[in-house]
């Protein structure tokens, strides 16, 4: 009876740390993406790139803080790991903004989209993961209502093309690196983010400038800061440090493909708030009849790969004991 009552006591605390990391990434992820619009778009900051390698500074000056507080204890990240991880990191952000710049706005959400069965096949592959029917289906059910909701022209040309499958990829093998080296190393999030920030921070505040004028034709050095462009740009960047972090904890606590299809919770969520808050012109029955498809389809797919034989991973990877604290409480929240 004790035993049941443990297990039952455990179990509860995961559900409630889940969905604590999920709610705080969603949160960040959708108050990032309307303060941004409203820098770029209000106040004319263009320049993407730059503007992540300022976001990764940012996460690095709170990496130090926690470390200088004691809350993240030294750790070890091989450099040719670290040197993978911001090769992939590094492409999917700057694919990204070029598949957005040189595609129509529906191909690239076709291309978002196609994330979700990229991070499918590299489990597949890797960690020879077997997905239950039900798990398939609703994943299927989460891209359509989603497509629906936000694929509207869709053309594309050649180096669009290109541009769109170094982005899918690239990204889908950042995320399952995020989950790889957490696993393989015994590294919770903080520490994690104390290696990758400084590398991403440095090589993109390096090639961000020369890449944003590749992209914009125009050079962040000559952009005319106003008070409210300053505010803006200082509130996207304390807000990323949530933004990267969750996202850390998220992938850790579940792995890609679950942090890709409950991710697009925040599509929805966009659309939401964009037409609360930016009028209801483009609320139609076509969006609305997506946004109930994509929700039922996450209700579904968390369901489903809960149920015994849903998401089974039939090789495990090798884990270092864990050193560090707060591995161990994360640990107990991913998938095994």
């Amino acid at each position: 009876m004790k035993s049941d009552m443990s297990s039952l006591k455990k179990s509860d605390k995961k559900a409630a740390l889940d969905f604590a990391a999920w709610s705080f990434n969603v949160t960040t992820s959708v108050g990032i993406i309307m303060v941004n619009k409203a820098l770029m778009a209000t106040h004319g900051f263009s320049f993407a790139t730059t503007l992540t390698g300022l976001h990764f500074a940012t996460t690095t000056l709170m990496t130090i803080v926690f470390r200088w507080l004691g809350l993240s204890q030294p750790s070890q990240l091989p450099v040719a790991d670290l040197i993978k991880f911001v090769i992939f990191s590094n492409l999917s952000i700057v694919g990204m903004n070029v598949s957005l710049m040189w595609n129509s706005v529906g191909f690239y959400q076709i291309a978002k989209l196609c994330m979700i069965p990229a991070s499918c096949l590299l489990e597949v592959v890797f960690d020879h993961v077997h997905y239950s029917r039900d798990t398939k289906l609703s994943i299927m059910v989460v891209l359509t209502g989603v497509a629906v909701c936000t694929v509207t022209d869709v053309s594309v040309n050649a180096r669009g093309l290109i541009a769109a499958v170094i982005a899918v990829w690239s990204t889908a093998l950042q995320q399952y690196y995020v989950h790889f080296l957490q696993r393989k190393y015994s590294l919770n999030s903080f520490n994690l983010l104390g290696h990758t920030a400084p590398a991403q921070a440095g090589s993109l505040l390096l090639a961000g400038p020369f890449v944003d004028y590749l992209l914009t034709g125009q050079r962040v050095d000559h952009f005319s800061f106003s008070s409210l462009a300053l505010f803006f740009l200082t509130l996207s960047c304390f807000i990323a440090i949530g933004v990267n972090l969750s996202q850390f904890i998220c992938i850790g606590r579940f792995s890609a493909v679950s942090f890709q299809v409950l991710g697009h919770m925040k599509t929805v969520l966009v659309l939401s708030l964009g037409f609360l808050f930016f009028g209801k012109e483009g609320l139609n029955l076509q969006v609305v009849i997506g946004m109930v498809l994509a929700v039922l389809g996450m209700i579904w797919y968390g369901n489903a790969s809960a149920k015994p034989g849903g998401k089974e991973r039939r090789s495990v990877l090798p884990v270092r004991s864990a050193s560090l604290k707060g591995s161990s409480e994360e640990k107990d929240g991913a998938e095994k």
